[in-house]
């Protein structure tokens, strides 16, 4: 019996996966976890945004970007401030710590890429980027209108 090729989403998951394996062990000596570098991260995109906007982006619960906060707070990377017009809201910002350790994430970060897209042409990993990013707009998309996207835009895999 022949083996089926992965699926798109089977690949993909197996690749992120693979991925984020391979930033840990990496940042492994760095003292900070995958998930406190992508919380970092995401602040840095975000700055100024709550808690659970954060949480949101992160599509991980309240509670446990909490914990995370704990720990980046500790480490004195990030600030957490009250919203002005609700003191249950805290408003997050990146500590001046925080930069040198995010230019520490953008070097791992290149390492786990470049070792991911070994013996792909630059061209071919732009193409790469380029796709993933059309796929992202069309998911978000569907996400956003309930799944009714346009038929029109299906792609069918070409019967062999």
């Amino acid at each position: 019996m022949e083996a089926e090729s992965p699926t798109l989403g089977f690949l993909l998951h197996e690749v992120a996966r693979l991925l984020r394996k391979r930033f840990e062990q990496i940042s492994r000596e760095s003292g900070l976890t995958r998930s406190q570098w992508q919380a970092l991260a995401y602040l840095a995109q975000n700055e100024g945004i709550n808690q659970s906007g954060l949480a949101e982006l992160l599509d991980i619960e309240p509670i446990t970007l909490s914990r995370i906060l704990d720990k980046l707070e500790a480490c004195g990377l990030i600030e957490r401030h009250t919203d002005s017009s609700d003191r249950r809201v805290r408003i997050l910002r990146l500590a001046p710590a925080a930069r040198p350790k995010l230019m520490q994430a953008r070097k791992l970060g290149e390492t786990t890429r470049r070792e991911a897209l070994t013996g792909l042409s630059e061209a071919e990993g732009l193409h790469l980027l380029e796709t993933l990013k059309v796929l992202k707009i069309n998911l978000t998309e569907a996400c956003d209108f309930g799944g009714k996207a346009e038929a029109s835009k299906s792609w069918v895999v070409p019967a062999k």
